[in-house]
C-alpha cells in the first residue's frame, strides 16, 4: 500500500492517490461501455448458502451478526444447517451475486446479456502486498440463455487487453489456457481425477514443478511418466498458435484436448493479430475454482509478477441454472485496488496536482466576494473547476493558499471590472476574460501520467 493504514487490509486513499484510482475506473467503465456492456449492481449482501454454492471458501467470508439476529427474529428455521445456510454475510466476489442475479432477473434480460460491475468486496484474509480485506473489483461477463457461442471468449480477451493498454500501467501478459484441453490431455494419459490434477497444476507458480510432480504422485497416484507429461504440457508457452504443435508432439489423443485446442487456437490467433505480445498460451494456467469449464485467464504485470494475478477469469457451462434453463457465461474479473495499490505504491504513474480545481478566485476586499461569486459561477459553466477565497487576505496569502492546495492559477479583479489571471508555477499574468478564457488542456483537470522506469 502506499502508506500504513491504522486498520489492516481496509485501504484508505490520499487525495492524489484517489485521483489514480478514479483514473482507472474512468477508463475501465468507458472501455466497457464502448463495447455495448451494461452497468449492474448488486446487494453488497448474500446468504452464506448462495456464496458457498461453487466451492469450500468459508474462511473467507464476513458474517452479518446482527442483520442475522433480526433475520432470525422473523424467521423460524427447523435446522442448524438451514440456520448456517440462512445467515447473512458480505460477498467476497461479484460472481456469485451475478449468478443469483441473473437467475432472479432472467425474465427481464435481454440475452446474451453482457455485464459490466465496479464493485468493493470484502474477504476474510491475511492482508498483504496486493491482497487487501476490502477492496474494489471490476467484472464483466456475457451471459447467455441456453447456449453461449465460443466467440464470446475471444471477444472478452481483446475487451481486456483494450481497457488494461489504457491504464498506467506495465506491460501487462494476460495468459490463456483451456481447461478442455488440459482435462482432455490429463485422460489420454490415464490421470482419471482431472480437477485434482488442475488444483495441482494450480500451484506451480508457488512450489515449482519437482514439488508439483510429488503432489501428482502422492495424492493421485500418478507414475513419474504421467506426472512427467502433466508437467511438459504446462510448460508450453507462446504469443502465437505454435502451441498446437508442440502440444500435439507430446504424442496425447483425446477427443476433448483437440476440442480444447481449436478453442485456445482462436483466441490465441484473433489476439496475435489485434494485440501482438499481450496474449500469451500459457498451458500452466489452471484456475482452481471447480466452475470454469473452457477459457481461462490470468494477467500479469511485466516485472511485476510477485504482485500475483490482476485480472482473472474464464467460461463457466452452469454457474447458473433456474430449473431446466442453463445459464451459460464467460467473464474476467480486474482486482482494481491490488493494480491501484501497486501504481501509488511504487508511483508507476502519478496525478499532476492533489485537487480538481484549477482556478482561485482571490478577494481584494470581503465585499468582492459576491462579484467574485459571479466569476466562478462562468468559469464553471464552462467545465473549469474554480474555488474562491474566503476572506481578502493579503495577496501573496491568497497565492501562498493556491500553491499549497496544488492550484495552478489564479484570479484577479480590480476595481475597474477587468480581470487578470496568474500561472503561479511560471509567474506569467495575462488579461482574462471570465466568459472566454480557459487553462491549457492538460490543466483544465488532473493529468494522470506514467512515471518513466528507471534501467
Amino acid at each position: 500500500m502506499a502508506r500504513n493504514a491504522s486498520l489492516s487490509g481496509f485501504p484508505e486513499w490520499l487525495p492524489q492517490e484517489r485521483l489514480v484510482e478514479l483514473h482507472v475506473l474512468d477508463i475501465l467503465r468507458r472501455t466497457f461501455e464502448l463495447h455495448g456492456f451494461s452497468s449492474i449492481e448488486t446487494r453488497a449482501v448474500e446468504t452464506v448458502g448462495q456464496l458457498l454454492r461453487k466451492g469450500e471458501i468459508d474462511k473467507e467470508v464476513y458474517a452479518l451478526s446482527r442483520l442475522q439476529e433480526e433475520e432470525s427474529d422473523t424467521k423460524r428455521e427447523t435446522t442448524s444447517d438451514a440456520k448456517a445456510d440462512a445467515a447473512l454475510a458480505l460477498h467476497f466476489d461479484l460472481t456469485v451475486p451475478f449468478a443469483r442475479y441473473v437467475v432472479e432477473n432472467a425474465g427481464y434480460l435481454a440475452f446474451p446479456f453482457r455485464r459490466y460491475q465496479i464493485q468493493k468486496v470484502w474477504r476474510g484474509e491475511r492482508p498483504q502486498d496486493g491482497r487487501a480485506r476490502e477492496f474494489t473489483q471490476a467484472d464483466i461477463d456475457v451471459v447467455a440463455d441456453g447456449e453461449l457461442p465460443f466467440r464470446y471468449d475471444v471477444e472478452l480477451a481483446l475487451v481486456i487487453v483494450e481497457a488494461l493498454s489504457a491504464l498506467p500501467i506495465p506491460a501487462f501478459k494476460l495468459r490463456v489456457n483451456n481447461r478442455r484441453l488440459a482435462e482432455g490431455f490429463y485422460r489420454g494419459i490415464g490421470l482419471a481425477d482431472t480437477a485434482g490434477v488442475l488444483r495441482s497444476i494450480d500451484k506451480l507458480d508457488k512450489i515449482g514443478a519437482e514439488a508439483v510432480a510429488e503432489l501428482l504422485k502422492a495424492e493421485l497416484g500418478a507414475t513419474d511418466s504421467q506426472a512427467r507429461a502433466a508437467l511438459a504440457l504446462a510448460s508450453i508457452r507462446t504469443e502465437d498458435t505454435s502451441f498446437v504443435d508442440q502440444v500435439r508432439a507430446l504424442g496425447v489423443a483425446n477427443e476433448l484436448l483437440e476440442q480444447g485446442l481449436g478453442e485456445l487456437e482462436q483466441v490465441v490467433s484473433a489476439a496475435a493479430s489485434r494485440a501482438p505480445g499481450s496474449v500469451v498460451a500459457d498451458l500452466s494456467i489452471a484456475r482452481g475454482l471447480d466452475y470454469y469449464t473452457g477459457t481461462v485467464y490470468e494477467t500479469v504485470l511485466v516485472g511485476h509478477e510477485n504482485l500475483g494475478s490482476i485480472c482473472s477469469g474464464g467460461r463457466y457451462e452452469s454457474l447458473a441454472t433456474k430449473g431446466n434453463r442453463s445459464f451459460p457465461g464467460v467473464g474476467l474479473s480486474i482486482g482494481v485496488t491490488r493494480l491501484v495499490s501497486r501504481i501509488v505504491g511504487q508511483q508507476l504513474a502519478v496525478a499532476s496536482r492533489s485537487v480538481p480545481t484549477a482556478v482561485l478566485i482571490t478577494l481584494a476586499d470581503d465585499d468582492s466576494w459576491p462579484q467574485a461569486q459571479d466569476v466562478a459561477s462562468a468559469l464553471r459553466g464552462r467545465g473549469i473547476a474554480t474555488e474562491v477565497a474566503v476572506k481578502a487576505e493579503k495577496f501573496g496569502k491568497q497565492i501562498k493558499y493556491a500553491d499549497r492546495r496544488g492550484i495552478p492559477f489564479v484570479w484577479f479583479t480590480a476595481e475597474d471590472g477587468s480581470h487578470q489571471v496568474k500561472d503561479i508555477r511560471s509567474g506569467n499574468q495575462t488579461a482574462a476574460d471570465p466568459a472566454s478564457w480557459a487553462p491549457p488542456a492538460e490543466d483544465l483537470q488532473p493529468l494522470i501520467a506514467v512515471v518513466p522506469s528507471t534501467p
